[in-house]
């Protein structure tokens, strides 16, 4: 039922989860997009996006055929069937304590020789182990919310977790680095634009560098760097202690995002309806493809997350349908903000973050949307960085735990949230280059999280449940792609990715 309260968290139904991923999804990643599409090309960009969304991808038995498909979801269906197969051993083990303290009790009230007889009874009754673990439909049921930590320590060898965590960590290395780069990247533009245009939309095509002036003495670099350590100092300390209680913040967050991805559709729209679009983008420029292929990662990431969004779901029967779903409107989502974009401004008048060129007085004449509009980055990019910087340090402590042991207080109070907080810092305050940043933290942390792990997770997961539940034991959460190709396809794919992403990094570098 909606609304009931388990040790999961608060029930809901399958569209709600929809719903839920959705706003996951569709975040920071896609305000960064129109710019990769503008940098790639329309038609590279369109045909890029497209292939990381839809594949046609038929299973190998042939005995059934899924088109479209994604490769990110496809993906997001072996976490799934690594999260079934997680949960079965959970109820097994359950019910094998379960069994044991009612073999104890039972001993307990006989005598020496009942208790002799009775065990053999019941040995003789009991069936073989994996068949009796086969004949329980349920215990593939999604019920206990298992982390990818915990699969990873469940599926895993120990080189293997620690890669695992390795990759996390990398990735939330490069998310911190992001928010702290585009909270004052953002306020900077918005402050000096507002100095700079008091007539409103005179410089509004200036391409402004670092060094230009914007307070009085203070180049656009020392304001930066000023609300950086505002910044810092503001939202830092909350990696030293716990962040509980967000929801209603993040449904706040939530809701100004839409409101603000729906004006930015809309104004562009109506500008380009106007004849007023300025956008004139190449078919392709390959030059481009890194960023973007980067950019494309990290905006469809969310599988670090489904564990929190797949088990309060009520009802999983068609949760595989539902997701696909998600994955079709939110290519649709993206198509959509993407085009409107990049034909509605030129490509280099293009901002990193897609929400600053609407903060221009010839764009927006309503002062209160220009403002919020420049300014919303700001507002929900700070509610998340506190949690995931608590996250970040507390896969330090898991990957640095040892069983039994515990923590010094300066360890578990000083060093950890100092080792969580001082790198993005140090990167923000080098750059603030967003369309890199999304871009590598995409292409390298990102792959690694969207392609590797679901497909090793899923490939140690059905070795396990085949030794523990036997050979033909049916997991009702099984991926469609469950052959052994599509988990070296993935793994193909991504090395190939890397390479590529590497190979241009360097020619780049080269070049310069």
């Amino acid at each position: 039922m909606a609304g009931e309260i388990t040790e999961t968290g608060e029930l809901y139904s399958p569209y709600v989860g929809l719903v839920y991923m959705f706003n996951l999804i569709v975040g920071t990643g896609a305000l960064t997009m129109p710019k990769a599409f503008a940098t790639a090309g329309w038609l590279v960009s369109l045909v890029l996006l497209v292939f990381l969304g839809f594949m046609r991808v038929c299973d190998w038995d042939l005995t059934a055929c899924l088109c479209p498909s994604k490769e990110s979801f496809m993906t997001t269906t072996f976490v799934v069937e690594a999260m079934a197969a997680a949960n079965a051993q959970l109820h097994w083990k359950r019910m094998e304590n379960h069994q044991k303290e009612d073999d104890g009790d039972s001993s307990t009230a006989s005598d020496s020789d009942s208790l002799l007889q009775d065990s053999h009874e019941r040995a003789e009754k009991r069936p073989i182990l994996s068949v009796q673990r086969r004949g329980s439909p349920n215990l593939f049921e999604i019920t206990d919310r298992v982390e990818m930590g915990q699969m990873a320590s469940m599926f895993f060898n120990k080189v293997g977790v620690n890669l695992f965590y390795f990759c996390i960590i990398i990735y939330l290395y490069g998310d911190l680095a992001i928010y702290a780069a585009a909270v004052p990247f953002s306020l900077m533009q918005v402050s000096c634009s507002a100095i700079d245009n008091d007539s409103c939309g005179v410089e509004a095509h200036t391409k402004h560098n670092d060094t230009d002036l914007c307070w009085g003495p203070l180049r656009r670099a020392d304001v930066y760097h000023i609300y950086l350590a505002v910044f810092t100092l503001l939202l830092g300390p909350f990696a030293f202690f716990d962040v509980q209680k967000t929801k209603y913040l993040q449904i706040l967050t939530s809701l100004m995002r839409w409101i603000a991805f729906a004006i930015m559709i809309v104004l562009a729209l109506v500008r380009i309806g106007r004849g007023q679009g300025q956008g004139h983008p190449p078919l392709a420029d390959f030059s481009g493809v890194r960023n973007l292929f980067g950019v494309c990662v990290y905006s469809f990431m969310c599988q670090h997350s489904l564990p929190s969004l797949i088990t309060p779901v009520t009802s999983k029967r068609r949760l595989t349908r539902l997701v696909l779903l998600d994955y079709v409107l939110i290519l649709a989502f993206y198509v959509l903000l993407s085009f409107t974009a990049v034909f509605c401004f030129r490509g280099d008048s293009l901002l990193d973050m897609y929400t600053l060129n609407f903060a221009r007085c010839d764009v927006v004449g309503v002062a209160a949307v220009r403002f919020f509009l420049g300014l919303f980055p700001v507002f929900t990019i700070s509610t998340n960085f506190p949690i995931i910087a608590v996250t970040l340090r507390n896969n330090w402590k898991t990957l640095f735990h040892r069983e039994g042991g515990t923590y010094p207080w300066v360890v578990d109070r000083v060093v950890f949230p100092t080792i969580t907080l001082m790198p993005p810092v140090l990167v923000a305050f080098c750059t603030h280059d967003l369309e890199s940043l999304v871009g590598i933290t995409g292409a390298y942390a990102g792959t690694g999280i969207q392609y590797v792990i679901p497909a090793f997770l899923v490939h140690c997961c059905r070795k396990d449940t085949q030794l523990a539940f036997g050979h033909g034991t049916l997991n009702k959460h099984r991926s469609p792609f469950r052959h052994t190709f599509w988990v070296g396809f993935v793994l193909l794919w991504a090395f190939s990715c890397f390479i590529f992403v590497t190979a241009n990094i360097v020619l780049s570098e080269t070049k310069l």
